[in-house]
């Protein structure tokens, strides 16, 4: 079994997409501390948890995602990638309405998370 990088432009967006998943999951996994700092979170002293939740939650399920969509570079595989990011987006979108969250920095991310989603579905529906 090789490693495959796609040539074609809509599969290799899908693919960079995965990779911006699998890295952000492997930020997560293993400098929980700095990912926190990057998005603005502070965990309240003596409830050390919280790391647990980021290298678990936030760090293993994108890596494992991300891993599978560059391993096994199927479209039901980019699907779900794109689903779960445009579902994360919406979470946002939710949070910025009804939490007072709207701040620059969910702006930004939730930028992010859009581009994150749209790549990958735009290959599966053949948009790109």
């Amino acid at each position: 079994m090789e490693f495959y990088i796609p040539t074609e432009t809509g599969e290799f967006l899908a693919f960079c997409a995965a990779l911006a998943t699998a890295a952000i999951g492997l930020i997560f996994l293993f400098a929980p501390g700095v990912a926190f700092r990057a998005l603005g979170l502070d965990l309240r002293e003596g409830r050390r948890g919280g790391y647990a939740e980021a290298r678990s939650v936030m760090g293993g399920f994108p890596l494992g995602l991300g891993l599978a969509a560059l391993l096994l570079a199927q479209p039901m595989v980019y699907l779900a990638l794109g689903a779960a990011f445009a579902l994360a987006a919406f979470g946002r979108i939710l949070s910025m309405l009804s939490d007072g969250g709207n701040t620059l920095l969910n702006w930004i991310y939730l930028a992010i998370q859009m581009v994150l989603a749209a790549l990958p579905l735009a290959y599966v529906f053949g948009m790109i």
